[in-house]
């Protein structure tokens, strides 16, 4: 579907009125949606398509997915989420998942940032340099 510049600019402002404190406030999103949704204002389909996603990008990006070959200690796990929450600056949540195909280390993604630093990608590295 190809959304309207007016479309866009509608929900960015939508958007930002959904955020407090830094955050993204549930409901206050419930309150835009229910809003546009009833009064179906011109291109509304394309306003909340575009509001979707910029919700959806913010969702992710509060989010880390931690994957590790074998299960992280609680100090390990601490000390991931102090440092996560410093370079984002805002606490993120994370989620932790056991990978043994990783071999060894871990993998974080937040939003669309990946860092691997497990054996296996390492070891991917080391063959695509030798080919």
């Amino acid at each position: 579907m190809k959304i309207s510049k007016e479309a866009r600019r509608t929900s960015r402002q939508l958007f930002r009125i959904c955020i407090a404190d830094g955050r993204l406030d549930e409901g206050r999103v419930r309150t835009v949606v229910n809003g546009v949704a009833s009064s179906k204002p011109h291109g509304y389909l394309g306003i909340l398509d575009s509001f979707s996603r910029l919700v959806a990008n913010e969702i992710n990006g509060q989010r880390a997915l931690v994957e590790s070959a074998t299960q992280l200690t609680p100090s390990i796990a601490v000390d991931l989420q102090i440092s996560l929450s410093k370079k984002y600056g805002r606490t993120l949540n994370l989620e932790f998942n056991v990978n043994p195909e990783l071999l060894g280390g871990i993998r974080v993604k937040v939003g669309s940032d990946v860092w691997d630093g497990s054996v296996k990608a390492r070891l991917e590295a080391l063959k695509n340099s030798l080919s």
